[in-house]
């Protein structure tokens, strides 16, 4: 099982940078793990926000494949504690997918062809970040629960 971060954009901030690198190894060691960036939508002023999402959709879409377990991350989401989501996470690393795909979309949301390919919509708070932001706060989230499922100290 492979599990990949898919966001759209690069991230620009130095500090963000570094803490997705330390995370980002740490997680390899538990499993492959792989960041993939899409490119930003290139925005006019008079592109309606729907337009936005279904272009970025189309991206997404070429990105998916039928053997993804697809997740998106999204305000409206299903939030975990972090034990949960270890449990979570512990189960769907046994389903017969190659790969499980966490998906940050643009600042606008999903397009209805992303969420309806989405096996799970999850929520890592009722706030709002930066998409730039949640990268760091997810791959946090995502090592801290490869601790927790394989007894290790970095939880407590």
């Amino acid at each position: 099982m492979k599990i990949v971060l898919l966001q759209t954009g690069k991230t620009t901030e130095r500090y963000l940078k570094e803490g997705l690198s330390i995370y980002e190894e740490r997680i390899r060691r538990y499993l492959p793990f792989e960041i993939v960036s899409l490119p930003e939508i290139r925005l006019t002023r008079n592109m309606p926000e729907e337009e936005r999402k279904l272009r970025e959709a189309g991206q997404m879409l070429g990105f998916f494949t039928e053997d993804d377990f697809i997740v998106i991350l999204d305000e409206r989401g299903k939030e975990f504690s972090t034990i949960e989501f270890s449990s979570w996470l512990e189960k769907s690393l046994m389903i017969s997918k190659k790969r499980i795909l966490f998906v940050i979309g643009g600042p606008w949301g999903f397009a209805d062809e992303i969420r309806s390919r989405a096996g799970m919509v999850m929520s890592l708070s009722r706030m709002t970040f930066s998409h730039q932001m949640v990268r760091l706060l997810f791959l946090e989230q995502l090592y801290r629960a490869f601790t927790v499922i394989k007894g290790e100290p970095y939880h407590h």
